[in-house]
């Protein structure tokens, strides 16, 4: 499955891809342009990637997801022109429970920002231009958490 796609994002069909009899809990995960950035009003943006070595980065990641809980993941990435509203990122993970649906969700999205190498062009009302350091985060999440696979809970 190519991750990177010029074509808008339909989350709603990424979670009817994931879907099936075993899932008892499916997770999506929309990230949608906004029109805000450290207090500077943006009108759009732009995403572009080397996109073999950003698809393939995107591929580790939904593997590793799967391989650490029991969940089916879907991942697309837009790239191009985006604009205020514009879906730039979706995931879907169906798992037998709720639980491992979110965690594998949250780490796919984390992961996504930290390791591929999709470069994001803000362009602001004031018609300046700055690209954006998508590793950068101002809202970390706890590490460990992303790192450890949860323990496995049944439900009486």
């Amino acid at each position: 499955m190519n991750h990177l796609t010029h074509e808008p994002i339909e989350a709603a069909w990424l979670a009817r891809q994931v879907a099936g009899a075993e899932s008892g809990g499916i997770t999506t995960f929309t990230g949608v342009v906004r029109n805000h950035q450290d207090g500077r009003s943006v009108t759009r943006l732009e995403y572009s990637a080397f996109e073999p070595m950003a698809d393939a980065e995107c591929a580790r990641i939904v593997s590793e997801a799967e391989s650490r809980w029991p969940v089916a993941v879907r991942l697309r990435h837009r790239l191009g022109q985006l604009a205020i509203g514009d879906v730039a990122v979706a995931i879907a993970v169906a798992g037998a429970h709720r639980g491992e649906a979110f965690d594998a969700c949250r780490y796919v999205i984390e992961e996504v920002k930290q390791r591929v190498p999709i470069w994001k062009k803000e362009f602001y009302a004031d018609n300046t231009v700055a690209w954006v350091d998508p590793t950068k985060r101002k809202h970390d999440v706890d590490a460990a958490a992303l790192t450890e696979r949860p323990p496995v809970v049944s439900a009486p």
